[in-house]
């Protein structure tokens, strides 16, 4: 990405990024959620965040939704603004993880080319969830009626029906929320969470990393 400003330099922390971890007592991180309109994204989400903050980890999820009300506000959902939009929250994922948190963005980020400039933004902390639930599963959910709205053409540029959804490739994981409950997806993501983003032995043992 070309930047616009000029006269302007990085700034290195004076924290290291380990000594946040031992203070939170893991790694910080981008669980980036992506899948159709009602595969679960919200919902585990949500549900995972407090969980894992009742066992005291700090831990934010970004919603689509939500965001569409401020930092996105003046973005639609041509391919251009889905794009830009992804952009934005790629690299405040990116600010959340540096500063020790886990952060939970649950989008449907339907190009794979936006999400591998998220994963770009957050580097070796990105990790892909791909919640695979079917279009015929997703479509007889529909708990916000865009599915019928869309079919009916009231809603344009609707993933899955008037527009694409590219998925994941190589994604860190893949839960097929069509056929798991949300209990059964929440173990699945707890256990993933839990080895992800173990604080290393070297960064527990490693004094020298503490900020001054």
């Amino acid at each position: 990405m070309t930047v616009r400003s000029t006269n302007i330099t990085t700034t290195e922390h004076r924290v290291a990024k380990e000594a946040r971890w031992r203070a939170n007592g893991h790694r910080g991180g981008v669980l980036w959620f992506t899948g159709l309109s009602a595969s679960g994204k919200t919902t585990l989400a949500f549900e995972l965040e407090q969980r894992l903050f009742k066992k005291g980890y700090q831990v934010y999820v970004l919603d689509g939704d939500n965001i569409r009300y401020g930092l996105s506000a003046d973005l639609g959902f041509s391919p251009t603004d889905r794009g830009e939009n992804i952009r934005r929250i790629g690299e405040v994922a990116a600010l959340f993880a540096d500063a020790g948190y886990i952060v939970i963005p649950a989008f449907i980020s339907p190009y794979r080319r936006d999400r591998e400039l998220a994963r770009q933004a957050g580097g070796e902390a990105f990790h892909e969830i791909h919640l695979t639930a079917s279009l015929e599963v997703c479509e007889g959910r529909d708990p916000k009626g865009l599915y019928k709205k869309a079919r009916r053409g009231d809603i344009p540029e609707f993933t899955g029906i008037s527009a694409p959804y590219e998925s994941p490739g190589h994604p860190e994981l893949a839960i097929n929320t069509g056929i798991l409950s949300v209990e059964e997806s929440l173990a699945i993501l707890l256990e993933y969470v839990d080895h992800a983003f173990a604080v290393p032995a070297e960064a527990i043992s490693d004094r020298a990393a503490l900020a001054p």
